[in-house]
């Protein structure tokens, strides 16, 4: 029913304003609303009462005749001003707006003499702090400076640079600050320009870096650097982080000042001026940091709204500026306390106002203010309340049934009972904020409740509402009751064999347990009747070693958790020794250390085994390849010897062997000749490496002088003296000494044949 007219809402706010002093002042505030409105003032908190030098005009703005910064009674008129409208529906305080006194001081800094070099730089500066902030204008030899001509660059701060000197730019300089308040002169400077352009080689160098600025939006920043050196250096702009500094709004002063109009809190960083000598790297640097304020403003704006009684109202009020601003709520003009029905969250920025009444009805502000500014937005909460509606439910009692549940009874309203369609039950913990509280819906014929899924050892708090089509009824009386204690519920127990005397019972902390002083445990063996135990155990501990048990017998362990409320229910386990002292027998525990030097030890037997076969493997081929080469040369001597006369076995002697011997070498004598070539061709087919051949000779050698003195050495005869007859076995000898000393030559043969 109510249109954006009839919010009492600000037209216009009174805004920060400079005064100047013996001059008047005037503070603009329109408000708009359902009349009658009233406006009254205050300064810094306090109400201000028309006076003759203070007083509302008829539009609400209120005129200060003669502003003094300074009154002969020690007040000012300086100081925060709001102004306050009212009418039937609430009260509205605008935004705060500073005012200050127009003011200047002395120049702390003034320009001084200066002997530059003609090609070079000059640069002056004079520096003085006013309100409004001083325009700082150059003059020369009493003229002011012509900021027509290139090389000559004034800056905001007060700065002028002379670039390029040239001897007509000598002369006398003094700067001139005006505001409201005054106009003042800086003392005189003279520049003095020397010699000709210098061609002599200088570094680059930075003079001037850009001063750190704190500045807000929409305002201008003049970052200065001004660099000299032969060649004149080239002058480059740059963001620390990285970030491309644009081109909007950008403009360069002179021969390197940056000047950054309309500023944006994105311009906010660290700026790196570059002084580069042209075609090389070498280069000098110097930064400066850039913060740009933002003054508090709104994203979303708190909305009036309309509630029945007994429901939630909800504002939210969002702003944004840098740094982040502060929001404060307001309750017709009051700052707003909470309490268990009004709650502030998100940083303030939402309030919610749970079961509201009458008494709740008001204009509720939200105030957002940083050191950049402050803005105000207000909202109505309408609290709706149609006639005939039922009263409170009467006589709400709370009975505890058990640990986890409550039975909460009421009779019904005495009045305007008729259109009741239903109940409403709130439930709360006692200890929680409003917000968590919940409700159960109850029929209109049901004047009982039983209030389930609570928390042991809890205080609730109940009330009843009655509902009707057009809306509720007020509240019924709080009704406040504790549910019983519980006890704590069984503990999870595992059982675990050490050895033939002693079990370990080990158990789980679990939240589910609920609250709980500890545990008591119990053993006992099954045919026995009477428990050893209890043994306390504080809640901390979850194990315990039962020791010396007979390990012939089950045993029964029983665990229990308790509180002060009694003995939760017991978890029980049965464990028998028997079987562990049997398996113990049967499969004996491993050793892991012997284990370990058992597998280190077949693992270093293994790789020996390897190495072994493939030695045995090459020793094989080496043998059948010489072994062949044998039976060549075996082959070749059984040819020779077919016209020779063979011996038979039974006439062999260790004399005739050696004459043997002896007839060898007399028969390598006569066919030296001719073996010779043999012997070469087989060489040339098996060659044998010249050691192995000496070896063997050396070793036939040996062996055949040695032949006398030992019949056995006759195993050493080389392949080619031997041959290969058809023979009969021999009768065995009648005289066991007669046969001995041949018998070690067939043996030989018969090994050298295999």
């Amino acid at each position: 029913d109510f249109g954006r007219s009839s919010e009492l809402a600000f037209v216009v706010e009174p805004s920060d304003d400079i005064a100047v002093q013996e001059q008047p002042l005037i503070l603009y505030c329109q408000v708009e609303g359902i009349q009658p409105i009233t406006i009254t003032w205050r300064k810094n908190g306090v109400m201000i009462v028309d006076s003759e030098n203070a007083f509302m005009l008829a539009n609400g703005s209120l005129y200060v005749s003669r502003f003094q910064r300074v009154r002969g009674d020690g007040s000012s008129d300086e100081g925060e001003y709001d102004c306050m409208a009212q009418n039937h529906y609430g009260l509205l305080v605008s935004r705060k707006a500073k005012i200050q006194a127009a003011t200047m001081s002395d120049f702390h800094i003034h320009p001084q003499n200066a002997v530059v070099e003609e090609g070079g730089v000059a640069r002056f500066q004079c520096q003085i702090h006013g309100l409004p902030e001083p325009v700082i204008l150059w003059h020369k030899n009493s003229m002011p400076v012509n900021t027509d001509n290139e090389r000559y660059t004034l800056l905001p701060k007060g700065v002028l640079q002379i670039t390029g000197l040239r001897a007509e730019d000598s002369g006398i300089f003094h700067c001139v600050a005006t505001n409201i308040a005054n106009v003042k002169f800086s003392r005189e400077a003279r520049l003095t320009v020397s010699g000709s352009h210098s061609t002599v080689y200088k570094d680059p160098m930075i003079l001037v870096g850009p001063e750190n600025l704190t500045l807000t939006v929409h305002q201008t920043a003049v970052l200065e650097c001004i660099a000299t050196g032969n060649p004149r250096p080239i002058v480059s702009w740059s963001r620390l982080d990285g970030r491309p500094i644009g081109v909007e709004g950008i403009q360069v002063l002179g021969t390197g000042n940056l000047m950054i109009s309309d500023l944006t809190v994105q311009h906010s960083g660290i700026y790196v001026c570059a002084a580069n000598k042209p075609g090389t790297r070498v280069r000098r640097t110097a930064q400066g940091s850039l913060i740009v304020q933002a003054p508090a403003e709104f994203v979303q704006h708190p909305q009036s709204i309309s509630r029945p009684v007994g429901t939630t109202a909800i504002f939210t009020c969002v702003a944004q500026g840098e740094p982040p601003p502060q929001i404060t709520w307001l309750r017709n003009g009051q700052i707003l306390e909470t309490s268990d029905h009004i709650k502030l969250k998100n940083n303030n920025s939402t309030l919610s106002i749970y079961g509201i009444n009458q008494a709740d009805e008001a204009i509720y502000q939200c105030l957002a203010e940083n050191s950049a500014g402050s803005t105000q937005a207000s909202a109505r909460l309408t609290v709706l309340w149609a006639d005939g509606l039922p009263s409170p439910p009467q006589s709400v009692r709370a009975e505890t049934v058990s640990a986890t549940t409550i039975q909460v009874s009421w009779e019904k309203p005495l009045q305007n009972t008729k259109e009741i369609i239903g109940y409403v039950l709130h439930i709360r913990k006692a200890a929680d904020p409003v917000e968590m509280e919940y409700q159960e819906a109850v029929s209109k014929s049901t004047f009982q409740q039983l209030v389930t899924d609570l928390e042991p050892s809890t205080s609730y708090s109940f009330y009843i509402k009655a509902y009707t089509s057009r809306g509720a009824s007020k509240a019924s009386e709080v009704t406040v009751v504790s549910t019983l204690g519980e006890v704590p519920a069984m503990p999870s127990l595992f059982i675990k064999v050490i050895n033939s005397t002693t079990v370990q019972a080990t158990w789980e902390p679990s939240i589910k347990l609920g609250q709980h002083e500890g545990f008591k445990l119990y053993y006992r063996k099954v045919h026995l009747s009477q428990y050893t135990g209890p043994v306390l155990l504080a809640s901390n501990i979850t194990a315990y070693n039962i020791t010396h048990l007979d390990a012939s017998v089950v045993y029964e362990v029983k665990l229990l958790a308790y509180n002060q409320h009694g003995d939760g229910n017991s978890t029980v386990r049965f464990v028998s020794l028997r079987e562990t002292v049997e398996r113990t027998v049967l499969n004996p525990p491993c050793d892991c250390m012997k284990d370990e030097q058992n597998n280190k030890t077949s693992t270093t037997g293994i790789i020996i085994g390897i190495h072994i076969g493939i030695t045995c493997i090459i020793f094989c081929i080496l043998f059948l390849m010489f072994g062949y080469r044998g039976r060549l040369l075996m082959c070749k001597n059984v040819q020779e010897q077919l016209s020779t006369p063979q011996i038979p076995r039974s006439q062999r002697s260790a004399t005739g062997l050696v004459l043997n011997g002896a007839t060898r070498r007399d028969r390598d004598d006569r066919d030296l000749n001719g073996k010779q070539l043999d012997m070469n061709e087989l060489e040339r087919l098996f060659p044998a490496s010249p050691s192995q051949e000496q070896q063997e000779k050396g070793i036939t050698s040996a062996h055949s002088l040695s032949a006398p003195h030992d019949e056995t050495q006759i195993s050493t005869l080389p392949l080619d003296e031997f041959s290969i007859i058809e023979e009969q076995p021999d009768p065995l000898p009648k005289n066991p000494h007669a046969s001995s000393p041949a018998a070690p030559a067939p043996n030989h043969g018969s090994a050298n044949e295999g």
